[in-house]
């Protein structure tokens, strides 16, 4: 249950977050990218959900920091590979990357 509502807030965060980058003018577009603002919506929700778990008892401090860490790799990854690509990520390196966030998704709340 709680995986089917993380699911389904992400991928409403991701909605939203894709239409207003759509809008978003030439300028912004970099950093406002579609494919980066969902793997960094993903990646905040994770956060989140790994500080409930702590909070709920779920999983311990150091679980949490591990999950953290791991969180903070993906997201510097993706910060670089967007620096080698005038601010956007390809759509194979969203793939990586959703992987990589896959992987610790089911670490959370084990």
């Amino acid at each position: 249950m709680k995986k089917t509502i993380a699911a389904v807030v992400t991928l409403a965060l991701s909605a939203a977050l894709l239409s207003s980058a759509a809008f978003a003018g030439e300028e912004g577009f970099a950093k406002k990218h579609p494919r980066r603002a969902e793997v960094n919506a993903r990646l905040n929700n994770q956060n989140k959900r790994i500080d409930k778990e702590v909070k709920e008892g779920e999983i311990s401090k150091t679980q949490a920091a591990k999950l953290h860490k791991e969180d903070r790799q993906v997201r510097q990854e993706e910060r670089d590979m967007a620096s080698q690509n005038g601010g956007r990520i390809t759509k194979s390196e969203q793939q990586v990357l959703n992987q990589q966030e896959n992987k610790i998704s089911q670490q959370i709340g084990k």
